[in-house]
């Protein structure tokens, strides 16, 4: 398999391997306006030269937009193959190509987001643990930062404000950023069908580094409360809005 790294040069040709074929849709351009303006931080994406979903995006652990603290560590941002290139060993290649750029860069380790039991979006625990990640830290949601260190290096954790994921506030809480591209099209939708339902909900767009570093969430690409408790990182449509409304007793 051969890999292209996206860069500022070709952002625009290149498709980001999202679940979206059009780069003239609104949640492409949404990713790549966000995804240009990272490479000063040191953002790297690289995907299969062949189209569909097999890519890694990472970054360092400082200017990562989640509230961590891990110095000197790599943060994957998104490690995702799926579809007829699963199973093909493209996953390995690409976290290999990440640990070896991040050893060049004079990084400690690398870390990412898990659970316990795999979750949407977020990697597969298993698939982790079987390239020697370990667990450094757990949200009380169970959101849990998995590392894998290149030394006996300081180990990452959440910073404190992420650790408790709960707030004052009442009725729909919704924190999110641009680094997800289904949030262009999906949280208006969202908004618009609890404003049609005259539900309580409030969305807080997370358009800053500054902000995403200091959320009350380990998880800042999509985390939706309810009444101050933490409900999911999955990305809500309408069918899967109106299910939830429905469990909630809404």
């Amino acid at each position: 398999m051969d890999y292209i790294y996206v860069t500022k040069e070709n952002i625009e040709q290149e498709h980001i391997c999202c679940a979206i074929s059009s780069n003239s849709d609104v949640q492409v351009r949404s990713k790549k306006d966000w995804l240009y303006d990272r490479f000063e931080d040191g953002i790297v994406f690289i995907k299969s030269v062949l189209r569909g979903k097999c890519f890694i995006e990472y970054i360092p652990a400082k200017n990562a937009w989640i509230p961590i603290d891990a110095d000197k560590y790599m943060y994957i941002d998104c490690l995702w193959v799926s579809g007829s290139l699963k199973g093909h060993g493209y996953s390995t290649d690409l976290l290999n190509m990440c640990i070896e750029d991040s050893k060049k860069k004079g990084m400690e380790g690398i870390c990412i987001l898990s659970t316990k039991k795999k979750m949407p979006y977020l990697a597969d625990p298993k698939f982790l643990t079987y390239k020697g990640f370990k667990v450094s830290d757990e949200a009380s949601n169970g959101i849990q930062l998995w590392y894998l260190s290149f030394n006996d290096s300081v180990l990452p954790k959440f910073k404190s404000c992420a650790k408790d994921c709960h707030m004052s506030e009442p009725g729909f809480v919704l924190y999110y950023t641009n680094q997800c591209p289904f949030n262009a099209k999906y949280v208006p939708l969202i908004e618009n069908v609890s404003k049609d339902l005259n539900i309580k909900f409030k969305s807080v767009h997370l358009d800053t580094k500054e902000k995403a570093q200091n959320a009350p969430t380990p998880i800042t690409t999509y985390a939706l409360f309810f009444n101050g408790e933490y409900v999911t990182n999955d990305v809500m449509n309408e069918k899967k809005f109106l299910k939830l409304l429905s469990n909630l007793g809404l």
